[in-house]
C-alpha cells in the first residue's frame, strides 16, 4: 500500500510529530501500549463519536457516568491485553496515563466495576464495536481495492453451559417413509439445504438463521487431530495485510461453510476484492458459484471426499500461499486477549471479540503505513 494513497498518512504524521509530543507534556512519557492505543482511538474517533450518540443522556435524574471513556477503557482493554473488568479497573488505578487518556483525572472519577459490566452489557446489545469496526474498514478502502480476501474460523471457549439443540426454530415436516414409494404415492420433496437457501437471501436473512447459541464443537487442527470445545466459533474474512474485514460469531457446532456466503456478503458491503481465498472446508458448490456472482475468482483447496486429490494449477497455489493471512489474524488477536474470554451469552462474547478484532483492524492498518 503506498503511504502517499492512503487516506491516513496526514493522520499518521500529526500522531507521530505533534499529537504524541504534546500528550507526553501532559500526561508524561508513552509506552509502547499507549501510542498503541492512541493510534487506535485516533483512527476510530469519527466513527466513535457517531455511534456514542445512541447512548446520551435521554431522561431526567442523576447523570449517567461517560459513556465515551468507558468506551475507550474498554478499547485500552483489547490493546493492553486485560483479560477482565476487574484487571482493567485495577490498571486504570495504577497508571495516570492511562486513566487520562481515557478522560478521569483522577482516581476517585473511575466508575465502579459494577457500572463498567453495565455499559459493557449496553455497549454488546448495541453492537458498539461492531459499527465502529465496519466504518473504520468502509472509510480506510473507500478507494481501495483489495487483492485477496482469506476466509476461515477459529474455536473461543466459553465458560458457560452449553445449550442443548439448536435455537434456531427448525421447520417442521412429517416424517419419510422408508423404502420405496408406492405408484401411486406422492411424497414431499427434502427441504433444500441452508448453503441452498443462503444465495437466495439478504445479509440479514442469513445472519438470523445462523445459530449462535453456546455449544460443543469438533474440528481439525493443522495435525489432522480432532479438538473439541465449548463455546463459539469466530469466522472472519482477513484481507491482505492481516486486515480483519468482517466477522460473525457463530455456535461452535456450525461448520464451516455455513457462515461463508453470508461473510462475502458482508465483506462486498464493505470493500471490492478480487480472490477468495478458502480452505478444504469450504468446498462446495454453492460457495463456487456465490464468489463468482460478486465477480471473485474463488480459490478453494479442493475435498478429497475419498478419491485422489486434484492439485491445484501453479498461479492458483501461489495465490492460495497468501491464506496464511488468516492463520495469522487468529494469532494477533491472542495479543489483543479475544481467547480469554470471562464474560457470558452471545451478545457480550461477541462484544468482548469485536473490540480485540476492532484494535487489531487499527494496528494493521497503522503498519501498512511502515
Amino acid at each position: 500500500m503506498n503511504t502517499k494513497d492512503f487516506q491516513l498518512g496526514r493522520l499518521w504524521k500529526s500522531i507521530q510529530r505533534s499529537l504524541f509530543p504534546e500528550l507526553e507534556d501532559m500526561v508524561g512519557e508513552l509506552s509502547e501500549k499507549d501510542r498503541n492505543f492512541i493510534k487506535t482511538c485516533e483512527l476510530c474517533a469519527n466513527a466513535l463519536e457517531k455511534e456514542m450518540a445512541a447512548y446520551a443522556r435521554k431522561h431526567m435524574g442523576r447523570p449517567p457516568a461517560e459513556r465515551m471513556a468507558i468506551a475507550k477503557a474498554f478499547i485500552a482493554k483489547a490493546v493492553y491485553g486485560i483479560p477482565t473488568t476487574e484487571g482493567l479497573i485495577a490498571y486504570l488505578n495504577a497508571s495516570p496515563t492511562l486513566r487520562r487518556l481515557c478522560g478521569w483525572e483522577s482516581v476517585g472519577a473511575l466508575p465502579s466495576e459494577p457500572t463498567f459490566s453495565r455499559v459493557f452489557k449496553v455497549f454488546a446489545e448495541g453492537k458498539l464495536p461492531e459499527h465502529v469496526h465496519e466504518a473504520m474498514v468502509k472509510k480506510a478502502y473507500e478507494r481501495k481495492l483489495v487483492g485477496h480476501i482469506s476466509r476461515d474460523a477459529t474455536a473461543i471457549e466459553a465458560r458457560e453451559r452449553a445449550q442443548k439443540g439448536n435455537e434456531v426454530e427448525p421447520i417442521k415436516v412429517a416424517p419419510r417413509k422408508k423404502g420405496r414409494p408406492c405408484r401411486s404415492e406422492q411424497r414431499p420433496a427434502a427441504l433444500p439445504k441452508r448453503l441452498t437457501l443462503q444465495g437466495n437471501r439478504t445479509l440479514s436473512e442469513n445472519l438470523a438463521d445462523l445459530p449462535r447459541g453456546c455449544n460443543w464443537g469438533c474440528k481439525r487442527d493443522s495435525n489432522g487431530k480432532k479438538k473439541a470445545w465449548k463455546g463459539y466459533k469466530l469466522h472472519v474474512d482477513i484481507a491482505d495485510g492481516d486486515i480483519p474485514i468482517s466477522a460473525v460469531l457463530t455456535s461452535a457446532s456450525l461448520h464451516d461453510s455455513q457462515a461463508a456466503i453470508p461473510l462475502a456478503q458482508m465483506s462486498a458491503q464493505r470493500v471490492t476484492n478480487c480472490y477468495d481465498l478458502m480452505d478444504a472446508a469450504y468446498d462446495a458448490e454453492e460457495i463456487w458459484k456465490h464468489s463468482r456472482s460478486l465477480n471473485h475468482v474463488p480459490i478453494i483447496d479442493l475435498n478429497r471426499r475419498g478419491a485422489e486429490k486434484l492439485p491445484m494449477a501453479p498461479a492458483q497455489a501461489q495465490r492460495y500461499n497468501q491464506r496464511s493471512s488468516s492463520e495469522r489474524g487468529f494469532s494477533y488477536l491472542e495479543h489483543y486477549g479475544a481467547y480469554s474470554i470471562w464474560v457470558k451469552g452471545v451478545a457480550k462474547v461477541s462484544c468482548h471479540l469485536m473490540f480485540a478484532v476492532l484494535a487489531l483492524t487499527a494496528h494493521q492498518m497503522f503498519n501498512m503505513l511502515l
